[in-house]
């Protein structure tokens, strides 16, 4: 089955760090534009970051702006979220989304038709 797969979430305390990982099972991130989102429990799905491929655009949504970090190890076929900073509105099971054919370099959109998405990891930042 192809779909993506997200790794590196937890628990983590305020003002800590983490480093998501998203990769491809049974085919590569080649060419696919790849984004982040995040949903809250009782919230709406958020977009939080993205990154064209081969790497050279990169977007991040006001909330997350100056504390995540994006990027792409392609050698690894892998798209990478560090977060630092960490607060407990950040909380939330986070996705990672694939698109083949982005309309702009790539998109936080949340209701762009991506290719794939993951099941989702669970992030939990509290003391």
């Amino acid at each position: 089955q192809l779909q993506l797969v997200e790794s590196g979430g937890g628990l983590v305390q305020p003002g800590g760090s983490l480093r998501l990982s998203c990769a491809g099972s049974g085919f590569t991130l080649d060419y696919y534009a790849v984004s982040w989102f995040r949903q809250a429990p009782g919230k709406e799905r958020e977009g939080i970051s993205c990154i064209s491929y081969p790497g050279a655009k990169t977007k991040y949504a006001q909330s997350v702006k100056g504390r995540f970090t994006i990027s792409r190890d392609n050698t690894r076929d892998t798209v990478y979220l560090q977060m630092d900073s960490l607060k407990p509105e950040d909380t939330a099971v986070y996705y990672c989304a694939a698109d083949r054919s982005p309309h702009s370099p790539c998109t936080v959109a949340v209701d762009n038709e991506f290719d794939y998405w993951g099941q989702g990891t669970q992030v939990t930042v509290s003391s």
